[in-house]
């Protein structure tokens, strides 16, 4: 017997749902094989602009709540952390000023966060689907955000607990974030364009550290006068300490704005085609929540000896292999897939050392460009926006958009590979001739500083974000794609534990930084170790997400075992579990 025609619920005109087109073809082997090629062959239109942006807003608001995420001077957080100074330390010890270590600790709060977030959601992601996922995940960075406007201290709870709670449950939304966005766009996207809708969701957190910027500015002119009554942070007092309370928060909250505006689209997304068949074989479950969708009901409820019939009948015919836990370690045991994840992990990981540890010369490039300090407190925040917007424009998002223009064309390896080379060299001079370069005002120090943003985004930072959503089978992808960015992630902790305090060790009135050119000789040898790890990972260049998991016959890397016709059951763990399975569940029925 073959499985029934069944539909699975969702869909909006973001993205569409592929499964339905193709629900009355009996044979699901065949149905699935005509949908995703559906898929893979659609020409590029407003649908995949459309899903790029309902995508992209998750990194856009991401970027703005913490800046830029991926930098150790996380402006939007570390211009609040500068105004939690004035508002709650604002003492004769502190003068105004956060203390180290609150600071620290709400930056890394959030990192500490997203490791578990990523891990979390990116396992969850591949165990109950993309689609009962995608959406909670940004709910929980808008209540955190509006969470965090809406704090303030007590005599029971200071300022820092209340920030360091409410930025690491943020962070676990962020988290979540990125093995889902990356996989949805990834498993919706068309073949030849892949890469770029991929990018240019990950590109969107260019425009997020822009609209952070724009939003300190905006806020910083709007309290101009009383600004300026302040000189400096000790002596910001009466409405100037006002203004900057009400600035922080406004800051803050505005990060849960473009959130809510994409929340819709994310909770109404169907199930990815690919989950549906390889992953989730429940087709008649899946029937009978989609005619309670329709009449605004929570969930079906469908006859479980009916249900128990289509598993038994549905399961056994898919050739693909069932998720298992045995499946997964027999899977990455292997070399040759082992090797692809820790390629993957091992280059975001050495990427967001450097990356995060970069932003560590960022007071002395505001320097440079003399955007740095001022008479009063209205110029303080006003050039620090400004500064910001400088650094954002000139490096950043110029490098996020030259690789969403050519990772389709030049290929993911190939760009990686440029990008930890380049940066390999870089930070060899800067390190290597770091007190040099501050002369003539630091501007040497800057061409360079701009160069190596551009390069870590036209590079590295764009494409170890792609090729996780892409290189692993459906089942395990997820999964592996959050365990690469955790990696990268306690790699960005790494940076702001160790490597932050490291730079003022034997600090002098003279030299506030004495070890900052040590530091950027050590993230040479990082880029260098991220150019052998880059080597263990395949070119996905215009390549089926099927092709690239093995399961087609007559290409390269093709797998008998990945494609579901191997012997070999005791591996593929799949037929057989599933028809045990059912029969239990018969049993119990």
């Amino acid at each position: 017997m073959t499985a029934p025609t069944t539909k699975t619920s969702g869909g909006n005109a973001a993205f569409h749902n592929f499964h339905n087109d193709f629900a009355h073809i009996a044979d699901p082997n065949e149905r699935r094989r005509l949908a995703l090629a559906e898929i893979d062959k659609a020409p590029f239109g407003w649908y995949h602009v459309r899903a790029c942006v309902v995508a992209g807003i998750g990194f856009f608001t991401d970027s703005y709540d913490v800046g830029a995420d991926r930098k150790i001077q996380i402006f939007a957080i570390n211009l609040v952390s500068a105004m939690l100074g004035v508002v709650f330390f604002n003492d004769s010890k502190s003068k105004g000023k956060t203390p180290t270590n609150s600071d620290t600790a709400i930056k890394v709060a959030t990192s500490g966060g997203t490791v578990l977030g990523q891990l979390g959601f990116g396992y969850l992601a591949d165990v109950v689907g993309r689609k009962k996922m995608y959406g909670l995940e940004l709910i929980i960075i808008i209540f955190a955000t509006l969470a965090q406007a809406l704090s303030a201290s007590s005599r029971a709870m200071s300022i820092t607990g209340l920030l360091i709670f409410w930025r690491v449950i943020m962070g676990i939304g962020i988290g979540g974030d990125y093995p889902l966005s990356s996989i949805i766009t990834s498993e919706f996207a068309t073949t030849k364009w892949r890469g770029a809708m991929m990018n240019a969701v990950f590109a969107m957190q260019g425009f997020g550290q822009f609209a952070a910027a724009i939003i300190a500015l905006i806020v910083t002119a709007g309290f101009k006068e009383s600004l300026m009554t302040g000189a400096s942070p000790a002596t910001c007092t009466g409405v100037c300490q006002l203004a900057v309370d009400k600035m922080w928060r406004v800051i803050i909250g505005f990060g849960a704005v473009p959130g809510c505006i994409a929340l819709y689209y994310r909770l109404t997304i169907p199930e990815t085609p690919r989950y549906t068949f390889d992953v989730a074989r429940d087709v008649e479950k899946a029937h009978q929540d989609a005619e309670a969708y329709l009449k605004g009901k929570a969930e079906g409820h469908p006859d479980e000896i009916t249900r128990v019939t289509t598993i038994a009948q549905a399961a056994p015919a898919l050739e693909t292999p069932k998720a298992s836990m045995r499946d997964f370690w027999a899977h990455y045991s292997q070399w040759k897939y082992g090797k692809i994840l820790l390629g993957t992990a091992g280059s975001w990981f050495f990427l967001d050392v450097a990356y995060y540890g970069l932003g560590l010369n960022n007071s002395i490039i505001l320097s440079a460009i003399g955007y740095a300090g001022g008479k009063n407190m209205y110029e303080v925040y006003y050039n620090t926006a400004v500064g910001n917007l400088i650094i954002t424009c000139a490096g950043a998002i110029p490098g996020y958009w030259v690789s969403v223009a050519t990772i389709d064309t030049l290929g993911r390896k190939p760009i990686q590979l440029m990008g930890f080379t380049m940066l390999t060299i870089l930070f060899i001079v800067i390190g290597f001739a770091y007190n040099k370069l501050l002369g003539d005002h630091g501007h040497a120090l800057l061409a360079l500083y701009v160069i190596a943003q551009f390069f870590f985004n036209f590079g590295p930072n764009s494409t170890t974000f792609i090729v996780p959503g892409e290189c692993f089978p459906t089942r395990y992808r997820s999964t592996s794609h959050g365990f690469s960015a955790a990696s990268g992630k306690v790699g960005a902790i790494i940076a702001q534990v160790v490597f932050g305090p490291l730079r003022t060790r034997g600090a002098t009135k003279t030299n506030a930084n004495p070890w900052i050119n040590h530091i950027m000789q050590i993230f040479a040898l990082f880029m260098l170790c991220g150019i052998f790890t880059t080597l263990l990972i395949p070119e996905t260049k215009r390549r089926t997400l099927e092709e690239l998991a093995g399961e087609v016959p007559g290409t390269a890397n093709y797998d008998p075992v990945m494609a579901g016709h191997s012997t070999d059951k005791n591996y593929r763990g799949g037929s057989e579990d599933a028809e045990h399975e059912a029969v239990h569940a018969d049993k119990s029925v």
